[in-house]
């Protein structure tokens, strides 16, 4: 996979500097150029998610030789800073609306539907702020403390408070789930982008090119978001890249659009008419996408 030969920088440069060259070249019979679509997105994608790991290896230790390393007490700490002191002992959903970040997490949980019926709360608010105070009672004992059915849902559930609770008081934690998602994720892209072309397909209907022909172009599109990405977090050693999030999605709607006018050879209307549907659809299959990956992570860790 990683044979970083002629045929690799071939590719590479070019996709990145001339959008929609590559995939053009590749299926008028220049293959010999170029490295395999498909080969190719799995190295990138490989090399994305080492870079991922490496970068947070070295902000950890980054942080730690500078004094910054949390522990669990500290973070607890630095929460209890913006709550009142006989809010203390209290869950996550009681969090003094200080911080802009955590007033955000508390109205996102609280306006949940099914968090309250009738004005009073149900049982995952009972659950979450009965696991807060209790956090070494077992499920089926605390079950019987709050007068819960020991159903497997409920079972479930309670087991999922605890790590509700601990993700918002423990970094290591959070981190782990962010990498198992990441892991979930490049799964469920993998599967969606061969959808995502039948779409692709139906919108190109009068188009020359194969079903393959467009999945070679979107295969493309996909290994440069994850250059891009890519880019993004090495920089992200050197500066804070968190403010140029716009700058860098920006950057890659617009190199999406002049890719698909060089492969479709079609005029500037046509393109940007199937550009915001073909990203309508997709930004629709992504949100689907990342709520099931979401709730798959969250299930299974």
């Amino acid at each position: 996979m990683f044979n970083f030969d002629a045929k690799f920088w071939k590719t590479l440069i070019p996709l990145l500097i001339r959008p929609g060259e590559v995939s053009k070249n590749y299926i008028a019979g220049k293959r010999q150029r170029y490295s395999n679509p498909f080969k190719f997105y799995l190295t990138v994608s490989v090399i994305f998610f080492l870079i991922i790991g490496i970068t947070d290896s070295y902000n950890d230790f980054n942080n730690f030789r500078n004094g910054k390393n949390p522990n669990n007490t500290d973070i607890f700490n630095a929460i209890n800073l913006n709550l009142k002191e006989d809010q203390k002992k209290d869950s996550i959903l009681n969090l003094k609306e200080t911080d802009s970040t955590l007033t955000a997490i508390k109205d996102t949980i609280s306006k949940m539907p099914f968090l309250k019926v009738g004005g009073k709360e149900i049982k995952i608010v009972k659950m979450l702020k009965f696991q807060k105070q209790h956090p070494n009672l077992y499920v089926d004992d605390a079950l019987d403390s709050l007068k819960i059915d020991k159903s497997f849902s409920n079972k479930f559930w309670y087991s999922r408070s605890q790590l509700i609770n601990t993700i918002y008081t423990d970094s290591t934690v959070s981190k782990k789930l962010k990498k198992q998602f990441l892991s979930y994720s490049s799964i469920a892209l993998f599967i969606l982008l061969p959808l995502f072309t039948l779409f692709l397909k139906f919108i190109y209907i009068r188009s020359k090119f194969t079903y393959v022909e467009h999945l070679i172009f979107v295969f493309h599109t996909q290994t440069l978001f994850f250059l891009l990405l890519s880019i993004f977090y090495i920089l992200n050693i050197f500066i804070e890249t968190d403010s140029y999030t716009g700058l860098f999605l920006l950057l890659f709607l617009l190199y999406l659009f002049l890719a698909m006018k060089k492969f479709y050879e079609q005029s500037f209307i046509k393109t940007l008419f199937k550009y915001v549907f073909a990203n309508v659809l997709f930004m629709i299959f992504t949100s689907l996408g990342v709520v099931f990956i979401s709730f798959i992570a969250f299930a299974l860790f």
